[in-house]
């Protein structure tokens, strides 16, 4: 974030209309390329207007406390509107120095506005359009009880504070459209925004002596921060921010003056409005940020934070009409480019959310979603991504200075860049947390381990306490060759990223390879290799990855043990008993101790524990299906008598229904035989209470219950001793069995998945293109002496060349097929004829034409540069020497920016090029482009709900 660089324009009668001429000397790598098939071409913003609306400050720092933080004078100026006005629009206007470090000082302030569209009787929507809001002291935007507002190309750079700013959590209908912002800096005025430093500082709000905790109450500031889902954010950048680029926060209800107005906002449960086409990257904790919310009460003895610190209790689940007893409405996020964010490029919590046609690269962990919220108060959802990209490690090798601390030598190609977190971190392309999710149609390229930095496609969230879905899925996922780890379940010992990983998440890790494209066996469930619970003999261990592949179905039984609340389990499966799996549980402080385990159906299981027994013990059914079923035995003493229920909870309601008593039998021989029948079985003389967990009732999408409600089974124990109830060595043998295979595992998958990976390559700022990728190897000397071949690649396509001479591959710029015969056209000149050369290219070659040269073996008088010329290249150097040559070109009146000419010396060859050229421009001389493009301008005309006063804005 911190290379962002400042340049003069100076005048330039030589430049055509795609170049400028800059004054000052850059500092700083800029990149201008799409790697890797990522858009990660710099953001170039103008930041001087006509009009400069500008604050008086002073040299230095004057005030009180503002001057703890900053060294310079924060009292800038301030614009306010207020609400009754008759019209309001801002168009490219300049503020500089503006905003004061005091509630309600920001450069642009919609104050309290209300409806400001057609809802509020304005025939003439009210807008900000390409204002220019830099080196400003608080904000850049804020929208405050204001709805219906339109900002677009606006630029925020260089401030304090969340930039774009939604303030109390009721502002809806708002359109954020085209702007950018970076550069967002630490500010004072809220929580939110305070970093590590002022955090623990301010706390003249606070109850009593209590000390803010920055990871938790603070560190949030954000270049969008948007306090309810129901606005629309198409076509920006957050470029650089200390926090979040853009960050989705819910608020229980309206706060600040809006406090009290509105009994509740229902934002957690509101659906998205358009999220489209936006770019999140250099930010330092998350490129996307979907979680959280504010606390909406003032400090007290109960709770000491601030009022509108972090706070954890929302979490997103959008329903129609925000109304949790009608259906659950999706979250769409459509086109997110997320790259270089040191943490995360994306995370998402909630439910039911789709990530569809996104990139990811260069991020610590690419995405993660977490569900919306804890069994058994969440009732179950999903989340989706699709048709989209993860890079581990780009070619974008990055540059030192800034704030880019961490250094090293990457895993993908050996070279030195930038690196998330620190040296080890172990960097994660698609993160599972809990789930269920949904990963399909995606790829992953350059996932490369090194010795200090386990590097994987799929991995687990760290240290996780908490549960991990059976129902996790992944269908139709490609791995590039640069991928040699798919998946890592993290091992005991590896450094302060994995500790023991002992944790219950990190042991009941598990996902569902639904047609064999990550393992190569259809239909397999893929878990930790130590975990018994789901294994069988016929399971393939992959010890690379710590994992294994097991067939077979599985669901998970969440344990609720109360009176005592502070135990750790033991869950043996009946055919491995020396192999058990022994479970912490969380919420230690908690009136009762929760487990979630992953088990195998169809199979016995045993539970112990390491105190005294609980006295009231909870077995939910969770991912069960109807007629689903296991075996559980639990360890008491032997004096212990029972009364054993069966319920349906219903969430909702909080009550339960369908009460049925459990009867006891004699011998578990007759429990097996009558299973489906509410009976248990105690055997007194190991202390083992059996039972049978078998689902009722049908189960729906991805609920955790069944359409009924959640079944659970209630055991009430009494017992007059309290000996620690562990059956283990009085079980087994007696209760063994020989494991055995319920369901076969798969032959191996044979040949090539032509249908899977993203289709949509590259994933750029602007959609509508149409873009090609161009792939030119360049062997050295050496590697001609081993007949390595020549080549040039289109989209896949691969034109070798094994003779000494040039080959050249052309493309119709205007016209584009999937066929070969029509998509490029080849010709090799060998050496001796290497002069018709020139002439092909002035005669043969059609205009509107993509020229690809490149050359192979060392040709003597390779006199090309006329050629050259003719496609674009400026007066190149002689070209006489032996040497390697490679060239984009474009024969026409036009010189597209991607010309470009490679050369090398003699015998080192020019390695891998790569390159994605745009397709059907109006600037080639194509017609029948449409340079407006199209979807952005629908998706606007639909925020905006006005067509009769869209002309404004097509511009």
């Amino acid at each position: 974030m911190y290379q962002a660089e400042e340049f003069t324009l100076l005048p330039c009668p030589e430049c055509n209309k795609y170049q400028v001429k800059i004054k000052e000397t850059p500092q700083f790598l800029h990149i201008g390329n799409i790697i890797d098939g990522v858009d990660m071409r710099a953001e170039v913003g103008v930041l001087t207007r006509n009009i400069l609306i500008k604050g008086e400050t002073e040299d230095a720092c004057y005030t009180g406390r503002e001057c703890k933080f900053f060294s310079y004078d924060t009292f800038g100026g301030h614009v306010k509107i207020v609400k009754n006005f008759t019209s309001v629009h801002l168009s490219y206007v300049e503020f500089k120095q503006m905003g004061q470090q005091l509630l309600g000082a920001y450069p642009v302030h919609f104050h309290r506005c209300g409806d400001v569209d057609e809802k509020g009787g304005y025939s003439y929507k009210t807008y900000v359009e390409g204002l220019s809001i830099h080196h400003c002291f608080s904000r850049c935007v804020t929208i405050h009880a204001t709805n219906g507002l339109l900002v677009k190309d606006t630029i925020g750079y260089d401030t304090l504070g969340h930039c774009f700013f939604l303030e109390d959590g009721i502002e809806q209908r708002n359109t954020l459209f085209h702007n950018l912002g970076l550069v967002t800096k630490p500010g004072t005025l809220l929580p939110t925004d305070r970093n590590i430093t002022v955090c623990p500082v301010m706390r003249d709000r606070v109850f009593g002596n209590y000390v803010p905790v920055p990871a938790t109450d603070c560190m949030a500031v954000s270049t969008f921060w948007i306090a309810h889902p129901n606005n629309h954010l198409i076509n920006n950048v957050a470029a650089g921010s200390q926090d979040a680029g853009i960050w989705y926060v819910f608020h229980k209800v309206s706060t600040g003056e809006s406090y009290g107005l509105f009994s509740e906002t229902k934002a957690e449960l509101s659906p998205l409005g358009i999220f489209y086409n936006n770019k999140v990257h250099s930010n330092f904790k998350a490129g996307l940020f979907i979680d959280k919310g504010v606390k909406t009460t003032n400090a007290s003895s109960e709770d000491p934070r601030e009022y509108l610190c972090l706070d954890n209790s929302p979490r997103f689940r959008p329903h129609q009409d925000a109304d949790p007893e009608k259906p659950r409405v999706a979250a769409l996020i459509d086109r997110l480019i997320a790259y270089k964010n040191n943490d995360h490029g994306a995370w998402i919590r909630g439910g039911d959310i789709i990530i569809q046609n996104s990139g990811f690269a260069d991020n610590g962990i690419g995405l993660t979603f977490a569900s919306d919220g804890s069994f058994p108060s969440d009732e179950g959802s999903s989340q989706k991504v699709s048709e989209s990209l993860f890079v581990g490690e780009s070619k974008n090798y990055g540059f030192a200075g800034g704030q880019n601390k961490y250094w090293g030598i990457g895993g993908a190609y050996s070279k030195s860049r930038t690196l998330p977190r620190n040296r080890t971190f172990p960097i994660r392309g698609f993160q599972i947390y809990d789930g269920p999710i949904h990963l399909s149609k995606c790829t992953f390229n350059n996932f490369v381990p090194t010795p200090d930095r386990f590097t994987s496609a799929i991995g687990f969230l760290l240290k996780n306490t908490w549960q991990v879905a059976p129902k996790n899925n992944i269908s139709l996922v490609k791995f590039g060759e640069n991928v040699s780890l798919k998946v890592f379940f993290g091992k005991p010992g590896l450094g302060p990223w994995f500790e023991e990983c002992d944790l219950d998440g990190d042991k009941n890790s598990i996902f569902h390879d639904v047609d064999g494209s990550v393992t190569e066996y259809k239909d397999t469930y893929v878990g930790r290799m130590d975990n018994y619970l789901i294994r069988h003999p016929d399971c393939i261990n992959i010890t690379r990855w710590n994992g294994v592949v097991c067939s077979g179905t599985y669901a998970q039984v969440y344990i609720q043990a109360w009176n005592p609340q502070n135990l750790n389990i033991t869950m043996v499966r009946d055919e491995y008993p020396s192999q058990p799996m022994i479970l912490r549980g969380i919420n230690q402080r908690a009136a009762f101790q929760q487990y979630q385990p992953v088990v195998m159906l169809g199979k016995g299981y045993t539970i112990h524990w390491n105190g005294q027994a609980p006295q009231t013990t909870y077995l939910y059914l969770i991912n069960f299906n109807k007629n689903d079923w296991i075996q559980v035995g639990l360890c008491y003493p032997p004096d212990t008598s029972f009364q054993v229920t069966f319920d349906v909870f219903q969430r909702q309601a909080s009550a339960y229904t369908s009460v049925e008593d459990y009867v006891s039998v004699s011998s578990l021989a007759e429990l097996q035989k009558r299973q489906t029948e509410r009976m248990f079985y105690f055997d007194d003389s190991t202390g083992l209470l059996f039972l049978f967990l078998q689902a009722k009732y049908h189960r729906d999408g991805h609920s955790y219950c069944s359409s009924q409600g959640c079944e659970r089974i209630k055991i009430q124990a009494n017992f007059k001793t309290k000996p620690i109830s562990n059956c283990l060595k009085k079980a087994y043998p007696k209760y063994s069995q020989k494991p055995t295979v319920v369901m076969r595992m798969p032959t191996k998958n044979k040949g090539f998945c032509k249908e899977c990976g993203a289709t949509k390559m590259p994933f750029t700022s602007d959609p509508h293109k149409t873009y090609f990728l161009v792939q030119i190897h360049s062997p050295s000397t050496e590697e001609l002496l081993r007949n390595e071949e020549a080549s040039i690649v289109v989209n896949g396509i691969k034109f070798p060349f094994r003779g000494v001479g040039v080959l050249t591959v052309v493309i119709d710029a205007c016209y584009y097929s999937a066929s070969r015969e029509t998509k490029a056209k080849e010709k090799f000149f060998p050496e001796v004829n290497i002069k018709q050369l020139e002439e092909y290219v002035r005669t043969v070659i059609p205009q509107r034409s993509i020229v690809i040269l490149s050359s192979r073996g060392n040709i003597k008088n390779l006199n090309i540069s006329q050629a050259l010329m003719t496609l674009g290249a400026a007066k190149p150097a002689s070209l006489q020497k032996m040497g390697s040559t490679s060239f984009l070109g474009f024969k026409g009146n036009f010189k597209p920016s991607w010309i470009k000419l490679f050369t090398s010396p003699a015998g080192q060859g020019l390695g891998q090029i790569e390159k994605y050229i745009p397709l059907q421009q109006e600037e080639y001389g194509c017609t029948g482009v449409n340079s407006i493009q199209r979807k952005d301008l629908e998706l606007l005309k639909k925020a905006i709900k006005s067509n009769r006063n869209y002309g404004a804005y097509e511009h």
